[in-house]
């Protein structure tokens, strides 16, 4: 078994600041089609000044394998299932998010970082709880999973939901999916992760697919592990550090070892996650000085 190795960043005497872009730091995928241009042949004669331009194709990423998607109904006179219905098609919509929970995991299919858990199938269900939604593995065995997504969380959703904002039930309906695929394919440290980092890996994952919801904001009064979207933020923060593919790496390493506070930040960042954070809370409190000063 090949281990992926991260080299210890220099530890900085400065505060962490975002990189400057230059050219050569594009991100690391693209969801745009990269044009191929074709080449001639060997047995093609060389072009004249009436020959047409060469052609341009396209190719579209090669897609992830995917498990078994299902879909479970337990109430469905419910009024939000057939909210649930006309704001999204599930057989497309389930795929889409999925495949994005995986680039943004594993990057691509050929990539060495594509070593993800071996679940065998994913089966939504709706129904009537407390709480919005959670993940769990099947009676069966763990490598089958159930996410459980409340029904009236969806009703509350399109209740609080302007009318100005009338993609609202459907956005949010895609971004608690997206949050709970994750679960079915992030690592846990053999399950000694803390939890607030395995919820601020799948919020990241929501955040970078364009999902956060309205009330999200960046709130840095409290500590950086209280999950969710507080601890999505910090680790948009490193991502902007460190570079593209950054969480991807984290990922890798809670593939491998127990998680140990000190030695998982310090191997693969150079600092300690207290010191990371006491950066991340610095740039924040920058960047808020900078936009009252405007």
């Amino acid at each position: 078994m090949t281990f992926y190795e991260q080299t210890p960043a220099a530890r900085p005497t400065t505060i962490l600041e975002p990189p400057i872009s230059r050219p050569s730091d594009g991100p690391e995928a693209s969801q745009t089609p990269i044009p191929i241009h074709n080449k001639s042949s060997s047995t093609d004669s060389a072009p004249s000044s009436n020959d047409a331009p060469p052609t341009t194709t396209t190719t579209s990423p090669k897609p992830f394998p995917l498990p078994t998607l299902r879909l479970e109904v337990r109430h469905l006179t419910h009024p939000a299932s057939n909210l649930f219905f006309t704001s999204i098609n599930p057989a497309t919509v389930l795929a889409d998010c999925l495949q994005n929970v995986l680039r943004l995991l594993y990057h691509t299919p050929q990539s060495h970082h594509f070593n993800p858990p071996p679940t065998r199938s994913v089966t939504l269900i709706l129904r009537d709880m407390d709480g919005v939604a959670y993940t769990t593995g099947t009676d069966l065995d763990h490598d089958h999973k159930e996410i459980h997504f409340n029904l009236n969380h969806i009703s509350n959703t399109a209740s609080r939901s302007p009318s100005s904002n009338p993609t609202r039930v459907r956005d949010e309906i895609i971004g608690v999916i997206t949050h709970e695929l994750v679960h079915c394919y992030q690592w846990d440290a053999k399950h000694s992760c803390p939890g607030g980092l395995i919820e601020g890996i799948a919020d990241w994952v929501r955040l970078n697919c364009d999902l956060s919801p309205p009330h999200w904001k960046k709130e840095v009064d409290g500590a950086w592990d209280r999950g969710y979207q507080h601890t999505a933020y910090f680790l948009q923060y490193l991502e902007d550090i460190f570079g593209p593919g950054t969480i991807r790496r984290l990922n890798e390493k809670l593939r491998h070892h127990k998680y140990h506070k000190d030695s998982f930040w310090e191997e693969q960042f150079g600092l300690g996650v207290e010191e990371l954070y006491d950066g991340y809370v610095q740039h924040h409190e920058e960047e808020e000085r900078k936009k009252k000063s405007c």
